[in-house]
């Protein structure tokens, strides 16, 4: 309708996504995207990232995603579940996770992993992680799991589902409805479910980046976690304020901090995905 992009689109290649479909381990179909690098060669092995979406009944889906675009531009291959919880798979696919945050999502990811690292492009010594929202949860879940990740970027994250009840603008019914009743009925559910609680666990480098307005999860929940990382030791951690930007910064923040934040993220993963480590 319009040819507003056309100096933009002479400078960029847009990659194609490719729907695949694997099994998660009790059997599962899972859904998935896959968007090969720039300048791809079959006969290379590539660096991939693993992205979790938000929601956690979001979903991914047949649409141009900038995200996934800017990934696959600076070489790597962008992968994408619609792991259980998704939306689009119809009530018992969206619910399953429903007072089970960590369990089978967790599953449904790194089942992806294996299917990923199993691909003749991908090196799967050179793998990493990201997620936001309840991608962020997720992300900040898989480091505190497993080693397997060589990177992870976990943004404006659930990390302590205790002290995000009631301070939330989302509501106390979510968690309620997410995790099950509330941190006084079982204070001990509450915690086993947190990614904070696993926190000794993190050996993988980690980026932290959090918008100090955020209402949906108070930046506290950064903190938090920063701080464990930061005074344990154990794994490379950086932590990135976007001053005056909400929940909703990757989407509908300023455009420079937006320009700056995928800059944050790429370097961080080019630092640690790169043929040179």
């Amino acid at each position: 309708m319009t040819n507003f992009n056309a100096l933009f689109r002479a400078e960029v290649e847009l990659r194609q996504p490719e729907r695949v479909e694997y099994r998660s381990y009790d059997g599962t179909p899972i859904e998935a995207w896959v968007i090969k690098p720039y300048g791809f060669d079959l006969g290379r092995k590539y660096p991939a990232i693993v992205n979790v979406h938000g929601g956690p009944h979001a979903q991914y889906g047949n649409v141009f995603f900038d995200e996934f675009q800017a990934q696959a531009g600076h070489g790597n291959v962008v992968f994408y579940p619609n792991l259980r919880g998704s939306q689009g798979y119809g009530a018992e696919f969206a619910s399953a996770v429903c007072g089970d945050w960590g369990n089978r999502d967790y599953e449904d990811v790194m089942a992806g992993v294996d299917w990923l690292a199993q691909q003749e492009y991908v090196d799967a010594e050179r793998l990493g992680v990201i997620g936001g929202s309840y991608g962020g949860y997720m992300t900040s879940w898989i480091v505190g799991h497993t080693d397997r990740f060589k990177a992870a970027c976990s943004e404006r994250a659930v990390n302590n589902l205790h002290s995000m009840y009631g301070t939330s603008d989302i509501g106390n019914w979510f968690q309620e409805f997410e995790i099950g009743g509330t941190p006084w009925d079982d204070t001990q559910y509450y915690i086993e479910r947190s990614p904070i609680a696993y926190v000794k666990n993190i050996r993988t480098p980690l980026l932290i980046l959090h918008s100090e307005k955020d209402l949906r999860c108070p930046i506290e929940q950064a903190e938090q976690l920063f701080t464990a990382v930061k005074k344990l030791g154990q794994a490379d951690v950086s932590f990135v304020r976007f001053p005056d930007e909400s929940h909703e910064l990757s989407r509908s923040g300023k455009p420079s901090r937006r320009i700056a934040r995928f800059g944050y993220i790429l370097r961080w993963f080019d630092k640690y995905l790169s043929m040179d480590r």
